[in-house]
């Protein structure tokens, strides 16, 4: 899942060391770097990365976001190879634990998608975003993500599980009217 909070991104301030925004936001997937992951700032494959899709795309933004999917290297590497091979091409994250001053994803975005060694494995572009009651989400969007048998079931099933745990660390309760984020985007560089 990528789960920016598994799936809320969780900014670190590094734009005095890189030219990029470091998050530990995981969508239907994403898992937040701890502290001792952040050596992945080491990975010039980041930057790397960044200026060869910038060769070819230099009307893109200057702005990108780098991150990792899932709450395990595992999952990273999994997730990853999904959105490279163009299986997942979308992902959700637990709205209520954005920070107030913290920014939903919005179409135009750039991120890059780091493996579980936090090397840059794709360069995405968000295309949509809404924002659904969990019991709201669609068949469509739980196809989309990619991951499991790619059911509406297999969608509940993990990101209840997920969203559970995420809470564990707030005084929020999971329930089946949570606001979720649904991000839909596209590969423009692997």
């Amino acid at each position: 899942m990528k789960q920016q909070n598994r799936y809320r991104e969780t900014k670190m301030n590094v734009s005095d060391v890189y030219p990029f925004q470091l998050t530990g936001q995981f969508f239907t997937g994403a898992v937040l770097l701890e502290e001792s992951r952040v050596n992945l700032l080491n990975h010039a494959s980041v930057q790397n990365m960044w200026q060869e899709f910038k060769k070819t795309n230099p009307e893109a933004a200057a702005h990108y976001e780098a991150w990792a999917f899932g709450d395990s290297e595992e999952m990273a590497d999994e997730l990853a190879e999904l959105v490279k091979d163009g299986t997942k091409t979308a992902t959700s994250s637990n709205y209520s634990l954005y920070e107030e001053d913290e920014p939903l994803p919005y179409p135009g975005l750039h991120n890059i998608v780091l493996d579980g060694e936090g090397k840059a494995a794709a360069v995405i572009v968000t295309t949509a975003v809404d924002i659904v009651p969990f019991d709201e989400v669609t068949e469509k969007h739980a196809y989309l993500e990619g991951e499991g048998d790619r059911s509406l079931a297999y969608w509940r099933k993990e990101h209840e599980d997920f969203f559970k745990r995420e809470f564990e660390e707030s005084t929020m309760d999971f329930h089946e009217k949570i606001p979720v984020v649904c991000e839909r985007f596209k590969v423009v560089y692997k």
